[in-house]
């Protein structure tokens, strides 16, 4: 009950901190929060069935548009070997979603002057991200750029050019993070349950 209702709040609110939307929903439901907490993964995986639940065929709908922004905003930024990543890639975006992409480059400064030809405006941002597993793992943290495109909220972060060989570590699961590369979202677009799973042909870390 607690995971569904903070799924919920996800999506209904937009809030993309699960730990503020599980104390959010414990409140709702009259729990206390000390004691255990659902775990991320299982968070999504609510959010997933909500999603499936109440938008259907709307959702379907809803999530190619966002892959046909997201494969279109990666062919525009084609140079930095763009990957796609985070719900849209795994099919958990909702109307709050932005698109959220991986560039590889010497300098972050060279996506943001290449945003500036292009004639888009862009908003800075700072992302922190683990790189290893343990729990001596720092995390790094990586400049980003976020923009209006084709009117969706794309994110792109920036890592260095070897960061294409380690994905960061997903605060999800604890994993190294899903990544798509161009062909794989075009597959991806090609499939009629629209979800994507570890494995995918085509994927590319």
């Amino acid at each position: 009950m607690l995971a569904q209702e903070a799924a919920r709040i996800i999506v209904d609110h937009g809030i993309r901190d699960y730990r503020v939307a599980k104390i959010k929903a414990a409140e709702r439901l009259g729990l206390t929060t000390r004691g255990s907490l659902p775990r991320n993964a299982e968070i999504e995986r609510a959010i997933s069935e909500h999603l499936q639940l109440f938008g259907r065929e709307s959702h379907t709908d809803f999530l190619q548009f966002m892959r046909k922004v997201a494969l279109s905003a990666m062919g525009l930024l084609s140079s930095f070997t763009p990957r796609l990543v985070g719900p849209v890639l795994k099919g958990t975006a909702d109307k709050n979603s932005a698109v959220n992409l991986h560039l590889f480059a010497d300098h972050a400064e060279s996506v943001a002057m290449r945003l500036v030809e292009l004639g888009y405006a862009y908003r800075p941002y700072e992302r922190r991200f683990k790189i290893s597993r343990g729990r001596g793992a720092t995390p790094n943290t990586f400049a980003g750029f976020k923009f209006d495109y084709e009117h969706t909220s794309v994110e792109a972060t920036v890592f260095p050019v070897d960061g294409i060989r380690q994905a960061p570590i997903s605060p999800i699961d604890g994993k190294p993070m899903q990544r798509a590369d161009i062909k794989a979202v075009s597959a991806l677009l090609e499939r009629v349950d629209g979800m994507f799973v570890d494995g995918s042909k085509g994927q590319r870390s």
